[in-house]
């Protein structure tokens, strides 16, 4: 009896197991705005991000401005910024004016810690 018994909860742990992809689901809405105004030896820099979520956007705005300080950010490039929560796959647009420094970063793909993949599709 024992031995049925640890037989089935055995076969039930691996019935309901996750393995393999993760979930993914699409999203067709987002925040815009600018996330971070600073002052840096080169002027003024903005990072603005468009169809973000709105828990991790400032950890990211941040990240982006970090890399963005390194000289790590090309522009009209796609790139992943590793956050606390999840890492964005997203597209970078940088445009200078003078002394005025804007970087936008539009949101593409969101992969959470917690295994769930968001990617943002355009309702048109």
């Amino acid at each position: 009896m024992k031995k049925v018994l640890i037989g089935l909860v055995t076969l039930s742990c691996f019935a309901f197991a996750r393995v393999g992809e993760p979930k993914v689901e699409t999203y067709s809405y987002g925040q815009n705005g600018m996330e971070l105004v600073a002052r840096s030896k080169k002027g003024v820099i903005i990072v603005s991000t468009y169809n973000s979520k709105m828990t991790i956007r400032q950890d990211i705005a941040r990240k982006l401005y970090d890399l963005y300080l390194d000289n790590k950010l090309q522009n009209d490039k796609k790139i992943t910024v590793e956050g606390s929560e999840a890492d964005v796959t997203g597209k970078c647009i940088i445009r200078k004016k003078n002394s005025l420094t804007a970087v936008d970063f539009y949101y593409e793909v969101v992969e959470w810690d917690s295994g769930l993949k968001e990617i943002y599709q355009n309702k048109k």
